[in-house]
């Protein structure tokens, strides 16, 4: 019974910061620029490690060089890095790139698959492309995307404690109802970028404080 206390409490806060987090960021939603699931994956991949502004910048040259999987999969993979350098760890994403397009291209009819274990099967995917291509590409909410801002607040707010993102998307799944599993981690990383920060987060000025574990230490008490 006190677990299951536990984690009714736990359900109830995170419903509470997800309300807070919606009239927060009422417009959130996914910062890459793409027009096809194909389009997602390839920029999904190349925002490892990067910014999804600095992928805004480089998928529209890249875009128009390759449209569609067979030229990714066919393409001069020299050539393919030159075009992502700026994006960090350009060979190994041209690498995953036209791995996963070639069996996209061989497997799938040149079409991105969307059944998450066919996502997973694509070299370079996991867990965390394969949700925001699901979601962002076909509508399909399959899991909880989480990336090093859903991991670092996640952990903050006292939702998890676990640091493997596929054990802290199974807590999470458990938090929040399935319609809001996506629009959760395009928030959550809205309020990463702007309040709570890596180094230096805004806890003084943060409208989460008193949901939040850690930052619940920094009020003074009366």
């Amino acid at each position: 019974m006190a677990i299951t206390r536990r984690l009714a409490a736990k359900q109830q806060r995170a419903l509470e910061i997800l309300t807070r987090l919606k009239r927060l960021y009422p417009d959130a939603t996914c910062s890459l620029n793409f027009a096809n699931p194909l389009q997602l994956l390839v920029a999904t991949i190349l925002s490892a490690q990067c910014t999804d502004e600095r992928v805004n910048q480089v998928t529209p040259a890249l875009f128009a060089r390759y449209r569609d999987a067979e030229d990714f999969a066919m393409a001069d993979l020299a050539e393919l890095e030159q075009y992502i350098k700026s994006t960090g760890f350009y060979r190994n994403k041209a690498r995953h790139i036209q791995g996963a397009c070639r069996r996209i291209v061989e497997v799938y009819g040149g079409q991105v698959p969307k059944v998450m274990e066919d996502l997973l099967s694509l070299p370079g995917v996991a867990r965390k492309t394969a949700n925001v291509v699901l979601a962002h590409g076909y509508g399909i909410l399959g899991g909880v995307t989480v990336d090093t801002h859903v991991k670092r607040l996640s952990r903050r707010l006292g939702l998890t404690q676990e640091t493997d993102p596929v054990k802290i998307e199974r807590d999470l799944m458990r938090l929040i109802p399935q319609p809001d599993w996506e629009n959760w981690s395009i928030r959550l990383i809205y309020h990463g970028r702007a309040v709570c920060q890596a180094r230096q987060p805004q806890c003084e000025g943060c409208e989460l404080i008193d949901l939040c574990a850690t930052g619940r230490k920094l009020i003074p008490k009366p």
